[in-house]
């Protein structure tokens, strides 16, 4: 199946992510953490891009960031390529770091841009390897310590985020901390703010597998079949690899909870 183009944000805003292959760590030392944030710098310079959250991980990275001028593709590939060139010469090893296409997905409500940023701070927490204020790799510290960041240190744009939560004082992050502390709602976010890079597929090719694989030509039908035949064929979905709870409902044009409560169900295929 020919590689679908990616869409178009409306807010040209992305999150964006990369992940070791093989699942392999991409930071070793201090040294390779700094070496990425650098890389970030001189890429916001070169393709004039905004950055509103970001965590560099064990063995993989979150991104999420605005981009007005359309050069997704070639900013990520060129931070991906001059990490990898800085790795492999340093470790003295060839071949690719990452794993296949880097991961992208629209952002298009505040909801989302502030969940999204949420959830990527609270990545260190969630693998219980640091607090957020005390992990150094994200760009949590300079919204916490935000006056404690030189300009010519600084990599996130951070009053695009505080001008939501304070519109009138650009300083105040007191909200902003605040909602960074509560737990991210995985159950209804999941599809959004997951880093599951197990083949994640497009709304696209997920029609197309259904087609394929289930032989069911006018997929819309599905949402009028009887209970039973209906969720059969969404345990038969969730057995296609990199399909979400949410992806097939909405594929489907069928509540969430209706496919939550098929994917519970324990009996033989229809």
């Amino acid at each position: 199946m020919p590689r679908q183009a990616r869409r178009k944000s409306h807010s040209n805003i992305y999150h964006c992510m990369l992940r070791g292959v093989n699942k392999q760590d991409i930071f070793f030392e201090d040294k390779d953490y700094l070496e990425f944030q650098d890389i970030i710098r001189k890429n916001k310079k070169k393709f004039l891009y905004q950055v509103y959250s970001y965590v560099l991980m064990p063995n993989h990275i979150h991104l999420e960031i605005k981009d007005e001028n359309c050069k997704l593709s070639q900013i990520i590939h060129s931070i991906g390529t001059s990490y990898a060139n800085y790795f492999n010469k340093k470790y003295k090893r060839v071949g690719h770091l990452f794993e296949n296409r880097f991961k992208s997905r629209n952002v298009e409500n505040v909801y989302y841009i502030l969940n999204l940023a949420r959830y990527i701070h609270q990545n260190p927490l969630k693998a219980k390897i640091s607090t957020m204020e005390e992990y150094r790799w994200s760009s949590y510290p300079e919204y916490f310590q935000k006056n404690n960041f030189e300009e010519e240190n600084k990599i996130v744009d951070t009053d695009k985020l505080l001008e939501i939560f304070s519109p009138e004082d650009k300083n105040n992050t007191e909200e902003f901390l605040k909602f960074n502390i509560k737990g991210v709602d995985f159950q209804e976010s999941t599809e959004l703010l997951e880093y599951e890079m197990k083949n994640k597929l497009t709304d696209e090719e997920v029609i197309y597998f259904i087609k394929k694989e289930l032989e069911i030509d006018n997929i819309q039908e599905i949402q009028r079949y009887h209970k039973t035949y209906r969720n059969d064929i969404i345990q038969k979905i969730r057995k296609i690899r990199g399909v979400t709870q949410q992806q097939t409902a909405r594929v489907l044009g069928i509540n969430i909870r209706t496919v939550q409560r098929a994917y519970r169900e324990k009996k033989e295929l229809y």
